[in-house]
């Protein structure tokens, strides 16, 4: 057995003359524990807080979407359509127009966005299951189904066929308007029901069938806004993105569910370094004493370590003893914290003890990548503050 490893096993175990030394040891290994079971537990929080957030979006967002790279809408051939379905990972596709309008009940207006979907699409998104009031649209139908937050402000009465929701949308073109109902093209749908997701998505779609919008906004047949992928599960997504781009001759742009939520996953990202960094601090600062705790093993160890220098051992292999016993020390430590961590998590994810309602309890992900950072932060930084304090032991300590 390596010398220097057989004896930082032994001084792991041992306990010093000195009880004050002792109560010092302890501290430290109680530091490294609760640091890396906090760090760990709010991880997974955050975690957890994560996918909440990014669950609204997903409701709305397709796992892959293409778009012109220039201009509202292209066209889809049937070639293109047959190709798409044969794409190895795509389970399902749908055709969608989408484009900001006028909606006007009762006197009222506002504008937001019009999507006209097909008959496919609740293949691809699972919008519908967040439908609170009412049902879904029935294909080929002046049906509508509005968000909560359009349903607020313009007050519209769900399924009352006498009082439909009005569309108005621009007419292309260029010059002077010299009647303005010409420069409009109208419709009239009946909102049959209303989705609820979150407060600021509420208010960001109305959904109607794809005729209904292809033909308020002039639409060509086989002419779309964007075509919204579903991969099946273990889909190589850079695979089905290259794939969808030879179909299409790279001419359109093709981005993923976090590319189309660019800025939200950034601040989320950022959010999740500012606080990794703000704990890693605190445990930095613990093992400050845990290094003090090296240094007082060493000097209550002196007179050992002058009889193994005597005997011929090297300075850096007695050096290497306390850097190893260090080490260990946080390994073992960092083990504990979050097997402590783990259970805190796995408990709050079965029994549901914090609630943030009555009904939705605290978000937490038990996740292998957070064990790995967590420890990795304990015995990267453990290792280095060993090595300042093994640094302690030199060949003047122990001819002293």
């Amino acid at each position: 057995m390596n010398f220097p490893f057989y004896i930082a096993r032994r001084y792991l175990k041992s306990v010093s003359k000195n009880n004050a030394i002792n109560i010092i040891n302890r501290i430290a290994s109680v530091g490294i524990i609760t640091g890396s079971a906090a760090l760990f537990i709010v991880l997974s929080v955050f975690s957890g807080l994560v996918d909440f957030s990014l669950s609204f979006s997903n409701t709305l967002d397709p796992d892959i979407k293409t778009e012109a790279i220039s201009g509202k809408s292209f066209f889809i051939s049937p070639k293109q359509q047959a190709e798409l379905q044969r794409v190895n990972g795509v389970c399902a596709f749908s055709k969608v127009i989408e484009e900001r309008v006028l909606f006007v009940f009762d006197q009222k207006s506002e504008f937001t966005y019009i999507k006209g979907v097909d008959s496919l699409f609740n293949n691809v998104s699972t919008v519908q299951k967040s439908v609170v009031d009412g049902g879904w649209l029935e294909p080929e139908s002046n049906e509508a189904v509005i968000g909560y937050g359009i349903y607020e402000k313009l007050s519209v009465g769900v399924g009352e066929m006498t009082r439909p929701l009005e569309i108005y949308a621009p007419k292309p073109g260029k010059g002077i308007i010299e009647n303005p109902e010409e420069a409009f093209r109208k419709t009239a749908v009946v909102p049959v029901g209303v989705y609820m997701i979150s407060e600021e998505l509420d208010s960001k779609y109305v959904f109607t069938d794809f005729s209904v919008a292809s033909e308020l906004l002039g639409y060509q047949p086989n002419q779309v806004s964007a075509i919204e992928l579903k991969l099946c599960d273990g889909a190589n997504e850079a695979a089905v993105i290259a794939s969808v781009q030879k179909i299409f001759g790279n001419k359109l742009l093709i981005r993923n569910r976090a590319q189309l939520n660019d800025s939200l996953y950034k601040m989320l990202r950022t959010e999740n370094l500012a606080i990794y960094l703000i704990f890693t601090l605190v445990i930095i600062l613990i093992l400050f004493a845990f290094s003090g705790a090296i240094i007082m093993m060493v000097l209550d160890k002196k007179a050992n370590l002058k009889t193994l220098y005597n005997l011929g051992a090297e300075v850096r292999d007695l050096r290497k003893i306390f850097l190893l016993q260090g080490t260990l020390l946080c390994v073992i430590g960092g083990t504990i914290g979050i097997s402590i961590g783990s259970a805190v998590v796995l408990l709050q994810q079965h029994y549901k003890w914090v609630m943030i309602t009555e009904t939705l309890a605290y978000p937490v992900v038990f996740s292998i990548t957070n064990i790995l950072i967590v420890l990795g932060t304990i015995v990267s930084l453990g290792f280095l503050a060993s090595l300042i304090a093994s640094g302690r032991v030199s060949k003047k300590l122990l001819e002293q």
